[in-house]
């Protein structure tokens, strides 16, 4: 994440920010700057140095989006992907919903800074039919499957509570859960399906991470029935990834992007002494994100606190991590992004 100031004053800002406390200017976020900008104390405008006029987003009270749009009474581009929500009476619903949201505006301010696609699900501009969009579904008493299907996410509100995410952690033996661990994870599917499911492209995929045509129901039963492999982290990233090849691409790309903004999220608040980044991505991890994520689980641990970062990158998932960066590089090349 950026580290922002406030463009009139020059004070600190975070990055869901709508009002500076040390001058009282009103702000917003625009995603085609990738900045907090002053906002019309009355209107709630902001007008860009190309003389265009943005508008606060239409779920601004919903889903208390900070972010601006390109018309009014429009969404932003973040709260532009949502197609399911839960319904106005559901009052846990929406206190769910406003959690979410806000996880999924990072990973969108993400996925837009990394020339990601992002075009909303059977919209006009859909024309290929691979758009993106998010269900964020209360949960009910079947349960909500969280999963990626064509384009279409689906999160269970129930894991915005801490209570409810932290007994499902425990009870699958996970190291780490939280919302925007979940989005990110399913956006690695959409993008395997989007950037890589064409038939010059899958064969590195599976060279590195195993045959996708596999059965997904099998594997996921014979998973849950006799857990992970003896010897899983010398070529996992995690557990979960050992279930089907689908899985470990999705939760190697998640890791990219955990990876990626730790890294900027510390450069920009200067906990780095260098803010270069070397390239491959197996140089940025060897170089900057090991000695960066131990020194980051002993400050967690001299609080008393679980590891930041509770994973080993071994030189098998290394290779995985290499192999997902390098597809975002090649659709920015492509897509001249």
């Amino acid at each position: 994440m950026r580290a922002h100031r406030c463009r009139v004053c020059g004070n600190p800002l975070f990055f869901e920010n709508t009002r500076c406390e040390s001058c009282g200017t009103t702000l917003a976020y625009l995603l085609d700057e990738d900045a907090i900008v002053p906002t019309d104390a009355a209107t709630g405008t902001h007008a860009d140095a190309h003389g265009r006029t943005w508008y606060p987003c239409a779920n601004a009270a919903l889903a208390a989006c900070t972010w601006l749009a390109a018309a009014p009474g429009t969404r932003c581009a973040s709260c532009a992907l949502t197609r399911t929500r839960p319904a106005d009476a559901d009052e846990a619903g929406l206190a769910g919903f406003v959690l979410a949201e806000r996880a999924k505006r990072q990973l969108v301010r993400e996925m837009s800074a990394l020339g990601l696609p992002l075009i909303p699900k059977d919209s006009a501009e859909d024309s290929a039919g691979t758009g993106l969009c998010f269900d964020l579904l209360s949960d009910t008493p079947e349960g909500v499957v969280i999963g990626h299907d064509d384009g279409v996410i689906t999160i269970n509100l129930a894991e915005t509570g801490d209570a409810y995410r932290e007994r499902m952690r425990i009870q699958l033996d996970e190291p780490y859960r939280t919302v925007l661990g979940h989005l990110r994870h399913e956006v690695g599917h959409y993008i395997e399906w989007v950037l890589l499911e064409t038939p010059d492209r899958m064969g590195p995929a599976r060279a590195l991470f195993g045959d996708e045509r596999t059965d997904y129901a099998a594997a996921v039963a014979r998973h849950y029935d006799a857990g992970p492999p003896e010897n899983w982290r010398e070529s996992f990233i995690s557990s979960y990834a050992t279930m089907h090849p689908y899985e470990d691409f999705a939760e190697s790309w998640a890791h990219v992007l955990h990876i990626r903004d730790v890294i900027e999220t510390a450069g920009e608040y200067g906990l780095l002494v260098s803010a270069a980044r070397p390239a491959p991505f197996s140089r940025l991890v060897s170089e900057i994100w090991l000695p960066l994520a131990t020194a980051l689980n002993m400050v967690n641990r001299s609080m008393g606190q679980n590891d930041l970062y509770p994973f080993v990158i071994t030189p098998a998932v290394l290779r995985k991590l290499d192999f997902v960066d390098a597809v975002v590089s090649r659709h920015r090349a492509e897509s001249g992004s």
